[in-house]
């Protein structure tokens, strides 16, 4: 018979998970064997208890790692969905601007092509309107003049032009159109302030206006 290996038995004893019977079953010797050797070495079983508690501590820290992934996970989520909620609120409201500016920018188009449908009438309305000063100069007649002059209707065409190329790349950004959107004037931001275009859309004849009159 092979000898006991009463190292693994000692260990097995006190631990005191196992009974003398199952540790005597294991090792192939007699339950009489393993109390005699105990009881000769002063063996105890008094590490049961700190197994015990050793166990349990252990398993309650698996349920608090158990715990912490499921927060972790529900954090997650609820951090996915309230980004994404505000994401999509900033893209509907950025796609509304866009609507208007380029509604604006229509319109002013539409404005612009009244005005050269019909320069003659314009000119002659010009000639109605002069009230010259005491030194014999119109101002107001001049400004007039150079606004619905030719240089002036075609820097109106170049703004409106490049305000409605920003508005449709923009646009095509905002509904996912393109995956890249080239930047046309230097900015390379995806950002844009649509109000401060409208605007200047808006106003570009007034801009005009105060060009040509050197203010």
């Amino acid at each position: 018979m092979a000898k006991p290996d009463w190292e693994a038995i000692e260990s097995a004893y006190r631990a005191g998970l196992l009974s003398l019977r199952e540790i005597a079953s294991q090792h192939s010797i007699s339950e009489g064997a393993i109390r005699k050797r105990a009881k000769r070495d002063d063996w105890s079983r008094d590490l049961a208890a700190k197994v015990r508690e050793r166990a349990d501590d252990l398993v309650r820290k698996a349920e608090v790692r158990k715990q912490v992934r499921s927060e972790v996970t529900f954090t997650e989520r609820v951090l996915v969905e309230a980004t994404a909620e505000v994401i999509a609120t900033v893209r509907m409201a950025q796609r509304g601007d866009i609507k208007r500016a380029r509604e604006i920018t229509n319109a002013l188009f539409d404005e612009l092509g009244a005005q050269c449908a019909d320069v003659e009438a314009l000119h002659k309305l010009g000639d109605l309107l002069i009230e010259p000063d005491d030194n014999g100069r119109d101002k107001l007649n001049e400004i007039y003049r150079a606004i619905i002059g030719m240089p002036e209707r075609v820097k109106a065409v170049k703004a409106l032009s490049e305000a409605l190329r920003n508005l449709i790349g923009l646009e095509r950004q905002a509904y996912g159109l393109d995956t890249e959107v080239a930047p046309t004037t230097g900015d390379d931001s995806k950002e844009k302030n649509i109000n401060d275009l409208a605007r200047r859309v808006a106003f570009v004849f007034t801009q005009s206006m105060k060009e040509s009159s050197g203010t």
